[in-house]
């Protein structure tokens, strides 16, 4: 099969790889850069454990081929912690025991990224919704929720 080149920025850094044409997005992340914070969990993007951002807006890896993000900006989960600190999302994930197994965790931060960059002070019912597409079996969803609500106020507090 002939390879295709594959030009992205993932978490700021560029990258150019020969890549077969249908390796997907998730494959890419984790085999071609190294970057194991991308879980690959039912591969037919229903659970949202892959989660990333491309170009903004939430993306779920298992059914982007690696191509289709040529000239794009991928972040992951990866890109959250500046210099080993965890931003307040994930402090407050860790501080609100909003991630019990961690499976589930990095789609959810990305989606929980998404929302707060979009909208830095969401209502219960968006948050609710921000991270309902992500399924999550441990939690039950109310730590996710209080976590994301507790970043919120971190960051307010943080820009006070």
């Amino acid at each position: 099969m002939a390879e295709v080149i594959v030009k992205v920025k993932v978490n700021g850094k560029a990258y150019t790889r020969a890549i077969e044409p249908r390796m997907l997005l998730s494959d890419f992340l984790r085999e071609e850069l190294e970057l194991k914070g991308t879980h690959v969990g039912c591969e037919h993007g229903v659970c949202g454990t892959c989660t990333v951002l491309v170009d903004g807006e939430t993306a779920r890896s298992c059914l982007v081929f690696a191509a289709q993000v040529d000239g794009a900006e991928v972040r992951t989960i990866e890109s959250l912690a500046v210099n080993g600190k965890m931003n307040a999302l994930q402090e407050a994930f860790w501080e609100k025991h909003g991630l019990q197994c961690g499976f589930c965790t990095p789609g959810m931060l990305m989606s929980a990224t998404e929302l707060l960059e979009k909208n830095p002070d969401p209502s219960l019912e968006e948050i609710r919704e921000a991270v309902s597409s992500n399924l999550c079996r441990c939690t039950g969803y109310y730590n996710i929720v209080e976590a994301v609500q507790t970043a919120v106020a971190k960051m307010k507090e943080a820009q006070a």
